[in-house]
């Protein structure tokens, strides 16, 4: 991609951005993204530090797999331009000692380029982008890498004018429905399949697709299609428990970490209790929309002890039931 070329991406970029507002997670997720094409990466990602640790919240290609992963904060090359304020360059990472070696490994990346994200003059986290290759980026690349980390610093500013706990939550909470989003869901799943491990202790995990919305937008447009998905989510708020974890993964799913529970009957008696919410009609401007949805469920460790396979397990096992129910008339 020519220069030009990827100025004009970075203007596109830019004005998508705007249409985003203040989602500051769908603007990270964005922004990482269109990093793969623009630097010609094979992985992108944000992390943002906190609490000692430097945390993915956006993560694309090669290490789309790793969104909620926690490193050391100075255990790694990220930790390090968070604490000088310094872009970053790893060449090889089979021969830094910078890096955390066994996460490059598992991602599958050999160089890297991290660039410093700052709010309020506090550098508060990375953009970085990745390669399976050494010696992938250049002088260029940082020009480019600069130009989208200052438009998520713009984001980060205008999501969360005042207070740096609000950052956090604008950059981890689904801004139409105030629950969890993927990222903070993909982190507090990780944490507690590790948790299981350490405690020898059960969780559960639920993935919950609504039926019956894209007839609803088709029929009646997305802004009523937006307010069944804003009742949707304000029903299961009330039906979660003060320690379990409900998060809009994107679109209409949903998903809901249980931790802990004794046996699997908790999981079935979390799926009744989201059913029975969910089935009084929800009136909306004189018209009746009827709220269902197929969920699906993995028992912890039972299940397995990878966050990813048990998301496969439960995503299937919705699926499998979503077959089985027929599609009636919102």
């Amino acid at each position: 991609m020519s220069s030009s070329e990827k100025l004009m991406q970075v203007i596109h970029t830019q004005t998508e951005i705007a249409k985003l507002g203040l989602d500051l997670g769908a603007v990270m997720q964005f922004v990482v993204d269109q990093s793969l094409s623009l630097v010609e990466a094979d992985g992108a990602a944000i992390e943002l530090a906190e609490d000692g640790e430097m945390v993915y919240r956006a993560a694309s290609g090669i290490a789309a797999s790793q969104l909620g992963l926690r490193l050391k904060i100075d255990g790694s090359l990220s930790g390090l331009s968070v604490m000088t304020g310094d872009t970053m360059f790893c060449q090889d990472s089979e021969t830094d000692p910078r890096v955390d070696r066994l996460v490059c490994q598992k991602i599958g990346l050999r160089s890297m380029l991290v660039m410093p994200l700052k709010h309020r003059g506090a550098t508060v986290g990375v953009l970085k982008a990745m390669s399976a290759q050494p010696d992938k980026f250049n002088g260029s690349d940082v020009v480019v890498l600069e130009l989208l980390s200052e438009v998520v610093a713009a984001s980060m500013y205008f999501s969360a004018k005042y207070d740096k706990d609000e950052l956090f939550k604008k950059a981890t909470h689904d801004d139409m429905t105030g629950l969890a989003n993927r990222a903070l869901f993909m982190d507090r799943l990780r944490n507690t399949v590790a948790h299981t491990k350490r405690k020898s202790i059960s969780a559960g995990l639920l993935i919950i697709d609504m039926d019956s919305l894209k007839q609803i937008n088709d029929a009646y447009g997305h802004r009523i299609g937006d307010a069944v998905i804003i009742e949707f989510s304000n029903r299961l708020k009330k039906v979660v428990r003060a320690a379990d974890t409900a998060a809009r993964l994107g679109g209409d799913e949903f998903g809901v970490v249980l931790a802990p529970i004794e046996n699997s009957d908790e999981i079935n008696s979390a799926i009744r209790r989201i059913e029975t919410e969910i089935k009084p009609p929800f009136i909306f401007e004189n018209k009746q929309h009827l709220l269902r949805a197929s969920i699906g469920s993995a028992f912890i460790p039972q299940d397995g002890t990878d966050p990813d396979k048990v998301m496969e397990v439960a995503d299937h096992r919705m699926y499998a039931i979503k077959g089985k129910s027929k599609d009636l008339p919102a």
